[in-house]
């Protein structure tokens, strides 16, 4: 079963370009070095700076086995933490974490 994580933050308006280039490094970075799929999701509608992070996984199981793996990593903490601490509006990451279901009814 599929583990989806979506996580959403503010951009603040003065790091704008910062902060999409560092998106951006983060994704390559960890599909590179995590083997993972992470889309950036820019808004539509809503909060014109809120954007989100969708990271999928096999299971809940290889979540927290590349939350180890990255966490363990000083460049990927270098990377996360200079993106959340100078681009990001302080207490608005929110995280959710989703599974499918499966096709059985």
């Amino acid at each position: 079963m599929t583990v989806l994580v979506y996580q959403t933050f503010e951009i603040k308006q003065d790091k704008f370009k910062e902060a999409i280039d560092n998106l951006r490094e983060l994704q390559k970075f960890r599909s590179e070095h995590f083997d993972q799929k992470v889309e950036i999701l820019s808004p539509i509608s809503g909060q014109d700076h809120t954007y989100a992070l969708l990271t999928s996984y096999e299971g809940l199981a290889e979540m927290e086995l590349q939350d180890k793996k990255m966490f363990d990593d000083e460049e990927y903490l270098k990377l996360i933490g200079e993106f959340f601490l100078e681009n990001v509006v302080q207490g608005s990451l929110q995280t959710q974490i989703y599974r499918t279901m499966n096709g059985k009814g």
